[in-house]
């Protein structure tokens, strides 16, 4: 008897705790009635939970109305499943943009990061969790926010659902978030990140992680039928060209659907103009990239893989396998470096690409536009390129119109689909590539195309077996 007395105590103790490390934000005043500004209440809660050594800060189930949200070190904003955090409209509600104070390489959105729905900088162990959402029905979707959080003429709106900078220990897992904004996840300069078992249906970029180390991005559902679904990039955000290494994304879904569509499961296809979805790598590539794996991940109604450095970064050591793709929008797999070069004008790198490897790949219903591309630069080829257990299914049906000379890229934004038009190969067009492997590699029609199936250009050390065209 005095045993279970014990224990029976020790539980009514650890409720109580437990119950002292998490903080109701309807304690401190939110409302939760979708019509009451509730972010000041929140960010009471948080600075509460924050005085106290941290812990967790609970939005029970119903709609709150918020403007900028400030998450702290040792800070958990957990959203209960029926919390619905909604960005509001409201002149005011959201910080100033910080002030930047230097050249801005990168436009506004990779800049700014204050005018945002959730964000915070240079803290740690900061996490968002739970099965509840973020609707960011007030944020922008436009990238011309300056300094002083001036956005197309509007002062005072929001920019990005969730934004955090040189962060360390960050955790995002769980949450959903509709119509996100510039971007509805953006990480710039953090370390030991893990973004898990999040749903996106945004209006723009899903998750951007730029000049980050060590990040896992897994089991995600990405829909972005205007811009990119899981981008990295290594941007000039922090005043110098910083790396992005170290990162894997494993696991993840990425779509074209109309937006809301894959949320409501009505699963309707976009009609895109330029992109839609996408795995990317680019185009900001001040630092570049090194060390990434990509795996297990299914794309359809996007626009493939695209990996473009072309601001004097390097990517190298980048592994891709097990991907499927259906529908494809221009092109299935794209490799590119150039000489845009946005970034300070006495830099003198060169933009390259080396050690690269795509293995088990399947793709059906792909554009008619390109094929795989891989072009480098004259002088500075991308070398040593593996594509292996590849098969690659095209629309076909060119029947006349072929170029008989396809442009460089050059100083050009990296988009076929805007800048270069249709490729003279359907399967493969590559150039100034230094060492290129196909191994068991197959190109099917499902019409008939007057197009050959692969054109190189300046091409060293190709080696090709078992490739069925």
């Amino acid at each position: 008897m005095k045993r279970f007395l014990t224990f029976f105590l020790f539980t009514l103790l650890y409720i109580n705790v437990s119950a002292t490390i998490a903080y109701d934000v309807r304690v401190y005043g939110a409302r939760g009635d979708g019509k009451t500004l509730d972010s000041p209440a929140i960010n009471a809660a948080i600075d509460a939970c924050a005085g106290e050594g941290g812990g967790t800060v609970v939005l029970p189930a119903g709609n709150y109305l918020c403007g900028s949200i400030h998450l702290k070190s040792n800070i958990e904003l957990h959203l209960t499943p029926g919390a619905t955090i909604i960005a509001t409209d409201q002149q005011g509600a959201y910080d100033e943009s910080e002030v930047f104070g230097g050249p801005e390489y990168q436009d506004g959105g990779h800049t700014y990061f204050h005018n945002s729905l959730i964000w915070a900088e240079g803290q740690t162990n900061v996490s968002i969790t739970g099965r509840g959402t973020i609707d960011g029905r007030g944020l922008t979707r436009h990238d011309t926010e300056t300094a002083g959080n001036v956005q197309g003429g509007s002062i005072g709106m929001g920019d990005k659902s969730i934004a955090l900078k040189l962060c360390r220990n960050v955790l995002i897992r769980d949450i959903t978030i509709y119509r996100g904004g510039h971007f509805a996840i953006i990480i710039t300069g953090c370390d030991y990140a893990t973004i898990d078992n999040v749903q996106i249906d945004t209006n723009r970029d899903g998750i951007d992680i730029d000049c980050c180390r060590f990040v896992t991005v897994s089991n995600c559902k990405v829909n972005t039928p205007h811009d990119d679904a899981l981008v990295l990039k290594s941007s000039y955000a922090l005043k110098k060209p910083v790396i992005t290494e170290n990162v894997l994304i494993s696991n993840c879904i990425v779509t074209g659907y109309q937006l809301g569509t894959a949320l409501d499961g009505t699963y309707v296809p976009e009609k895109v103009n330029w992109v839609c979805g996408r795995i990317k790598l680019g185009t900001e590539s001040n630092g570049g990239f090194r060390n990434i794996t990509i795996t297990g991940c299914n794309c359809f109604y996007s626009s493939g893989l695209a990996f473009e450095v072309v601001d004097q970064g390097k990517m190298e050591n980048i592994v891709v396998s097990n991907i499927s793709m259906s529908h494809v929008h221009h092109y299935p797999i794209y490799i590119t470096t150039g000489c845009r070069n946005r970034g300070p004008k006495e830099r003198q790198d060169v933009s390259s690409a080396r050690d690269i490897q795509i293995n088990n790949l399947i793709a059906d219903d792909c554009d008619s536009l390109s094929g795989i591309l891989i072009t480098g630069m004259q002088g500075t080829p991308i070398e040593n390129i593996r594509l292996s257990n590849i098969q690659i299914r095209y629309r076909g049906g060119v029947s006349h119109g072929v170029p008989t000379e396809y442009p460089e890229l050059g100083t050009k934004y990296p988009e076929p689909g805007k800048f270069l038009g249709l490729c003279p190969a359907y399967g493969l067009f590559a150039r100034h590539v230094r060492g290129l492997q196909l191994q068991n590699v197959t190109f099917l029609l499902d019409q008939p195309d007057v197009r050959p199936a692969i054109i190189t250009d300046d091409v060293e050390g190709m080696k090709m077996e078992n490739v069925e065209k």
